[in-house]
């Protein structure tokens, strides 16, 4: 059964729990989402009010994907440009989905989703994001239509020895 995609949900408890709850199950199954496993979810919230700060105050807005319990399964964050030369393009951020969901198609679903909603912003020609390098994240997001457009070595260390690229991809939308 597909996702239910939502644009700017209403944040209620339920909503804000949902997001922290499945940013902690993803980063404690090994994903790339600033976390590196383990972590509570006391560790996750503080950035999960982050978002939700800087959602409301207008800089970045929430694509959420409900399950068919109505679970949250999946997010995406798009964060509008504040450099007056590049508010053509936005920001990617926090690309999610529950690992109970994982190998079902619905990554490329909300990435398809992120871009449709992107779609709707006025002027917005590109969607931004980074990834971690070494767990074949930009093959996916390659084969979703992004391109890699630059890579920055070992600039992300997830522990001593273990550094990993920081790897930009881009999505024309027009």
């Amino acid at each position: 059964m597909p996702l239910t995609f939502t644009l700017d949900p209403a944040v209620t408890p339920a909503l804000r729990d949902g997001i922290l709850d499945l940013w902690t199950d993803v980063t404690n199954a090994g994903g790339a989402v600033g976390f590196v496993a383990p972590v509570t979810r006391e560790e996750v919230r503080p950035e999960v009010v982050r978002h939700l700060v800087q959602m409301a105050e207008g800089r970045t807005r929430l694509l959420v994907g409900h399950d068919e319990a109505g679970q949250v399964a999946a997010t995406a964050f798009l964060t509008l440009n504040t450099h007056r030369l590049m508010t053509h393009w936005l920001w990617l951020y926090t690309v999610m989905v529950h690992p109970e969901h994982q190998g079902m198609g619905y990554g490329r679903d909300l990435l398809t989703a992120a871009a449709d909603a992107a779609r709707t912003f006025d002027e917005i020609e590109a969607i931004r994001l980074s990834c971690r390098g070494g767990l074949g994240l930009e093959r996916f997001y390659t084969s979703c239509g992004y391109q890699e457009v630059g890579r920055i070595p070992g600039a992300i260390r997830v522990a001593s020895g273990d550094d990993r690229d920081d790897v930009h991809m881009l999505l024309p939308l027009t």
